[in-house]
């Protein structure tokens, strides 16, 4: 697998961090961040998830690896992310119809939060990852054949990932084989963020890595 947990530094989580059976659609050769990794290993150790399953998204690698309640990595994925850089959720915007969004506020938030599976107006059932801003992880669709939604997901590189107006995309093999069943009674989502700091964004996870580095010190 293109994955390297070999940082996780929590015993449980280094030996069940890539079982055989994970599902790795990662472009080969790409690598995943010493954050991310240092990251999921603080929410096992930490059991910051308290149990439920949890996903980390990386929205500068446009990567997202998805672990069940146990801690074990079910898989990993390019992803697509909103088209607008930034870490904020625009007030308001879950009444908005797709096209009313202005294009600076087509942002995926970065922070934690808890969602699962609920109704929408026009799409059934979806994923919520945040229902407040109306940011669900689902399927790529074919869509607007100009956004060329599957060809992004599918090109080695991240850099043309940004398309979405603020969800996440995953492809319909991921999402049915490991993000639906993983979460189909809920979970807890991490995303990165583009340009807030990880102490603001994550501060429980910020001050464990200081208490560590002064203890190292």
């Amino acid at each position: 697998m293109a994955l390297a947990f070999t940082s996780f530094g929590v015993a449980s989580a280094t030996e069940a961090a890539a079982p055989a059976s994970a599902v790795d659609q990662l472009p080969q050769d790409q690598e995943v961040s010493r954050t991310v990794i240092e990251l999921a290993g603080w929410v096992v150790a930490a059991k910051d998830s308290q149990g439920y399953p949890f996903a980390v998204i990386d929205k500068a690698a446009a990567q997202i690896l998805v672990f069940g309640g146990d801690g074990r990595l079910r898989g990993a994925a390019p992803a697509l992310i909103g088209s607008a850089v930034g870490d904020h959720s625009a007030p308001g915007i879950a009444g908005l119809a797709l096209r009313e969004i202005p294009g600076r506020d087509r942002t995926t938030p970065a922070g934690r939060f808890v969602g699962g599976f609920g109704p929408s107006v026009d799409a059934g059932r979806v994923l919520w990852v945040d229902y407040d801003s109306a940011v669900s992880l689902h399927p790529t669709a074919t869509g607007v054949p100009a956004e060329r939604r599957v060809q992004r997901l599918a090109s080695p590189s991240p850099d043309d990932n940004r398309i979405t107006h603020g969800c996440i995309n995953v492809s319909p093999e991921f999402y049915e084989q490991v993000v639906s069943p993983t979460f189909e009674r809920g979970g807890v989502f991490y995303i990165l963020p583009d340009k807030a700091p990880m102490a603001e964004t994550f501060p429980d996870f910020a001050q464990h890595g200081a208490t560590a580095q002064r203890k190292g010190g």
